[in-house]
């Protein structure tokens, strides 16, 4: 028999072990990319989500109990043109299959439709029809509407849900998913080409220097943006006012093009102190991110170009090749080819749940 003396010193340790087996397993369970800002407010998590703890950095306040619930409410802005339209249908057939699985924290859905006018589409996903930018005031640059949209969006709409999530119409939701915001944190993708360290010259025009410094700008645009609705309904009039200021000053519409208005986002969002949990798990981007993996939601924005081998002939034609460009007029066929061997398991995945979709939405043909 073990003496009480013995258990007595075995105890301390004892209950230490069960200590630390409770630390990591409770902040294993956590999903949040730690973004470093500055002393004190962020920490990370490495690629396996696994929480990367320090210390001397505090988590967020108000973080969110690992056990509640916080549905979101999945929002996009579209067009009536039928590129817009055939996307729309397969992202909300597949936001329908995912949104009651296990895991899913997702909500209502709404299209914002800003071409002004209702559409053919009413009646398959819920829409709320909203006013596009005067005439010319979008200079062909059509995704200038979206901050305008979602302005007149959050006044006319009534949204139940605590948080919204930014999408848009060529995502599709691999799996259910969470809601990965944090409190007073939205969590957005870091996205590779937005850099506002390296464009610090013209973010100043609209990020002064006494605001604080250009890392306070997060490398993301306003999609996927998960973020509470009352703090989107302060973003958005900025959103839209320097989205249009950016459109106007010809040197900021030179250098940052079709990614303009995200970069508006990420300098309003900064305007008015709030920063992102950068979520690189938040999506992947076929032909560049291999495999799903732990991704939620493919982005195909990119071309996928391959030869009959396997191998990516990207910015060239391939013998085989999905883009979403190839349907401007009019959505595609049912029953696309599949990749041929060796191509990655992204775009194999992207062209069966396209395929899927098609095979199931009614009426796919006519748009």
């Amino acid at each position: 028999m073990i003496g009480r003396k013995t258990m007595g010193r075995a105890l301390p340790l004892l209950l230490m072990i069960l200590a630390l087996v409770f630390f990591f397993a409770t902040y294993n369970l956590l999903t949040v990319i730690f973004q470093y800002r500055s002393f004190g407010e962020w920490v990370g998590v490495d690629s396996d989500a696994a929480l990367l703890f320090d210390p001397v950095i505090e988590m967020p306040k108000n973080v969110r109990k690992l056990n509640a619930k916080a549905p979101f409410h999945v929002a996009l802005t579209a067009t009536d043109a039928p590129y817009s339209k055939w996307q729309c249908r397969i992202m909300y057939y597949w936001y329908k299959k995912q949104k009651d699985l296990p895991g899913s924290e997702m909500g209502g859905f709404t299209r914002i439709l800003h071409s002004g006018n209702p559409d053919n589409l009413m009646d398959e996903i819920p829409t709320l029809v909203v006013d596009p930018l005067p005439a010319g005031m979008d200079r062909g640059y059509i995704v200038l509407n979206r901050p305008w949209a979602f302005v007149q969006w959050l006044e006319k709409a009534t949204i139940e849900e605590e948080y919204i999530l930014m999408a848009e119409p060529d995502h599709v939701f691999i799996k259910p998913m969470p809601n990965l915001a944090l409190g007073g944190y939205p969590a957005a993708f870091p996205f590779f080409y937005i850099r506002p360290d390296q464009n610090e010259k013209i973010v100043r025009k609209y990020y002064p220097e006494e605001k604080g410094p250009v890392k306070n700008v997060d490398p993301i645009g306003n999609s996927p943006v998960i973020i509470k609705k009352d703090m989107l309904e302060k973003i958005a009039p900025t959103w839209m006012n320097i989205s249009i200021r950016m459109k106007d000053d010809p040197e900021t519409d030179k250098t940052f093009g079709w990614v303009l208005e995200m970069y508006a986002y990420a300098v309003a969002s900064a305007l008015h102190g709030v920063q992102h949990i950068l979520r690189k798990d938040f999506m992947l981007q076929p032909p560049w991110d291999l495999e799903t993996g732990k991704k939620f939601i493919i982005h195909y924005t990119y071309g996928c170009d391959y030869n009959l081998k396997g191998e990516l002939t990207y910015g060239k034609f391939g013998e085989w090749r999905f883009d979403k460009r190839s349907y401007l007029r009019g959505p595609p066929p049912k029953n696309l080819s599949l990749p041929p061997p060796g191509v990655p398991e992204s775009v194999v995945t992207l062209v069966k749940m396209v395929n899927e979709a098609t095979e199931n939405i009614p009426n796919w043909e006519t748009l």
